[in-house]
């Protein structure tokens, strides 16, 4: 092999970060590498390029180390080579252990499919929830505190282990230690403290898989239309539907813009249905909801209502009939996030898609419901209203028959968040949560601008 000489340490640097991000770029390309390295490693042999006055590979390890991390810093405010450069060699972790981290605050179907995504890139998903700190630290504050927002993350039906305190910019020995090979993220770019790229660390050496970034709903739109008081066309379904018979029935909507939203909605829908059918000696519980803006106090009541039986039916009511009994701008999210947030719960097996307000007997047999739930979260005079129904008071009672039957059941709600509390929040922090809404509606315009196709996995 011809000998390759240098005149400069530098030139030999450059040269070599320069490789570094090719093969960032091009797997095959360090997959090849990879290959050399352990041929030659098993050789026992070696091959050192001939450097002009210079004769310390000791030194040469830290020497290029902070050539990287300081004559490179226009690239990346961030050490771009980590402190071990044994990643060029052979990539540590188990492939099928997969990493992806996030702020994970107002849970929404967003999140929930970058979750699924993640988890389909292999077969035991690890997700790291930054801190309240960490999040105030890099984007401002967040809405959910963190002990809510890690209970969120592991009541999700694809995440197998939670990793709390997670750092904003993961790290190649964050991956290491947690024995994954890969992190996942979205196409979109995730900016930290430093207006860098949080990923650029793990996507230079080759371990960060990019999917694609669920459009149409984000944080940002939740906080808008709360700070802004928007309102959406509220859409009505005829007909309710199961999430696992969603393919094969029409629902009928408001609009026939609205109808072309949920059938293109679907397919994503069909992704996050169970289809998994009761057996004859299951007991089956049902309780129905609005489940806007999804929290705690929903997360506890599902998981509560699935320990009186073995297979859990949720209803979730459509925008029509939510604003009907609820005003204002409710509900905050539409009828199809709030469904496939319940569906990403692992308390939930089936999800009635348009449920209606009252049970009838027509539904509690064709489902064959042995358990009818209400939570008992915020229950207030029974002198003032004949009856409630969550936390709305209502004149009819919804549970009339359920009753009569002997089937109705009340658990207690432990966590005394609702949907109203999250509102709250965000009113008392008006200013601060508004400047951040604006900053990161920026963003989402300069993402709508430069993404690229990327396939849904």
């Amino acid at each position: 092999m011809a000998e390759i000489v240098f005149p400069t340490k530098f030139s030999f640097f450059n040269s070599l970060a320069k490789l570094i991000d090719t093969c960032s770029k091009s797997p095959k390309l360090l997959e090849i590498i990879q290959g050399y390295f352990r041929v030659i490693k098993s050789s026992n042999s070696t091959f050192l390029p001939e450097i002009q006055g210079f004769d310390s590979q000791e030194s040469l390890d830290a020497e290029f180390m902070d050539y990287v991390n300081t004559s490179l810093v226009q690239i990346s405010p961030q050490p771009i080579i980590s402190d071990n450069l044994n990643y060029l060699l052979e990539p540590q972790g188990d492939p099928d252990r997969i990493y992806m981290d996030g702020c994970f605050d107002l849970m929404h179907s967003g999140h929930y499919n970058a979750i699924r995504q993640a988890k389909a890139l292999g077969k035991f998903l690890v997700v790291g929830v930054h801190s309240d700190a960490e999040i105030a630290r890099n984007k401002g504050p967040p809405v959910m505190n963190e002990l809510e927002r890690y209970t969120l993350a592991r009541s999700c039906k694809w995440v197998d282990e939670v990793v709390e305190n997670a750092p904003y910019s993961p790290t190649i020995e964050l991956l290491n230690s947690l024995n994954c090979r890969y992190a996942a993220h979205g196409d979109d770019l995730s900016i930290n403290e430093n207006g860098d790229d949080c990923m650029s660390i793990l996507k230079r050496a080759g371990r960060c898989k990019i999917f694609k970034r669920t459009e149409g709903i984000s944080t940002t739109q939740l906080v808008g239309k709360l700070l802004l008081m928007t309102k959406d066309v509220w859409e009505k379904v005829d007909t309710p539907v199961t999430s696992s018979s969603v393919f094969a029935k029409e629902v009928e909507t408001t609009t026939q813009g609205n109808k072309k939203h949920l059938l293109t909605t679907s397919r994503r829908i069909s992704e996050f249905s169970n289809k998994k059918e009761p057996k004859p000696d299951d007991i089956i519980v049902y309780i129905d909801g609005t489940f806007d803006l999804f929290h705690i106090g929903h997360i506890e009541t599902l998981k509560r209502a699935k320990s009186l039986g073995n297979y859990l039916i949720v209803g979730v009511h459509d925008d029509e009939t939510v604003n009907k009994y609820k005003g204002s701008n409710f509900p905050i999210m539409n009828l199809h996030d709030r469904v496939m947030c319940v569906l990403s719960n692992k308390y939930v097996d089936e999800v009635i898609i348009g449920a209606p307000w009252a049970i009838s007997n027509e539904l509690i047999t064709g489902f064959n419901i042995k358990i009818v739930v209400q939570g008992t979260e915020l229950k207030s005079d029974p002198s003032l209203k004949k009856c409630r129904k969550g936390s709305i008071d209502v004149d009819d009672d919804p549970f009339t028959i359920s009753k009569e039957l002997g089937i109705y059941h009340e658990i207690e709600s432990v966590s005394k968040i609702n949907t109203q509390t999250i509102i709250d929040r965000i009113i008392d922090n008006r200013t601060n949560f508004f400047n951040k809404f604006k900053v990161f509606a920026q963003r989402e315009i300069n993402y709508d601008k430069t993404k690229e196709f990327i396939q849904e996995v």
